[in-house]
């Protein structure tokens, strides 16, 4: 059977190169179907029915939905180029919401791997000269598999220099505050010493969400960990072990045992 007598549905798939299945679609829908019937009452595609199968086909390489391919396949030749601009304007937009997808898929990624996004210069910068960008990959090695890194990872990502900034000084008033207060003999179960536990949980939560259990454990750290000691030292003298006794005092008044503290 030739074309000119018109073809089967099977034969026309093959031409164009699609499924039985998608041919008997597209004609469901009224986008492209046979024309032609054969003696027996067979539908059979035409060879004007073939050509609109190949302009379907190739509309549907180009990214064109079907819907869109009948707008095509519909209008004059002279709206085409109309109908394929708006087409290319909405896939340059979606093209670009896909690059800002990927940018920020990679920051999530370099913040979960490297934590602080910011060179060392500019960490020292926010920190202040004793810090050590080493101790971000210290403190990756240390808790990486937590959920509390995870959580600070992806507010990592979203974080200007000026917002890191803006944290540190936040927490470095909070110690300077702390030492002041407990410098001059706030007893750890004053509501001067509760109001500087509750501000820690809250200048502390920029970096995660801590409970005050978890608050207890921190405590402990800052007290047991030369590096914390040594750090709270230099702010004052015996400053780590003044904030443990604080956040033990202030989760004694919730009825949490200090001296069972669980992280979580």
């Amino acid at each position: 059977m030739d074309l000119g007598e018109g073809i089967t549905v099977g034969i026309a798939a093959a031409r164009v190169g699609v499924t039985v299945r998608t041919l008997h679609h597209w004609d469901r829908i009224g986008l492209a179907g046979p024309s032609g019937r054969s003696s027996g009452g067979y539908r059979l595609y035409l060879a004007g029915d073939v050509e609109r199968l190949r302009r379907v086909v190739a509309y549907r390489g180009a990214g064109l939905s079907l819907e869109e391919i009948g707008d095509v396949l519909d209008v004059g030749s002279s709206e085409v180029g109309a109908v394929l601009r708006k087409r290319r304007a909405e896939l340059a937009a979606e093209m670009d919401d896909l690059r800002r997808l990927d940018e920020r898929l990679a920051r999530l990624t370099d913040a979960h791997e490297r934590g602080v996004l910011l060179s060392g210069e500019e960490q020292r910068a926010a920190f202040g000269d004793r810090w050590r960008p080493d101790w971000v990959d210290q403190a990756k090695e240390r808790w990486g598999d937590s959920a509390q890194w995870a959580q600070f990872a992806e507010g990592s990502a979203g974080r200007t220099a000026e917002q890191w900034r803006a944290q540190a000084d936040a927490m470095r008033q909070w110690e300077c505050d702390a030492a002041e207060a407990l410098g001059r003999g706030v007893e750890p179960d004053a509501d001067e010493a509760f109001a500087l536990a509750d501000r820690h949980q809250s200048v502390f939560g920029a970096w995660f969400p801590i409970t005050r259990s978890m608050q207890v454990c921190l405590g402990r750290l800052f007290e047991s960990d030369e590096g914390f000691a040594a750090h709270y030292d230099q702010v004052y003298p015996g400053l780590a072990g003044l904030i443990r006794e604080v956040f033990d005092a202030a989760a004694l008044a919730e009825g949490i045992d200090p001296g069972c503290p669980v992280w979580s």
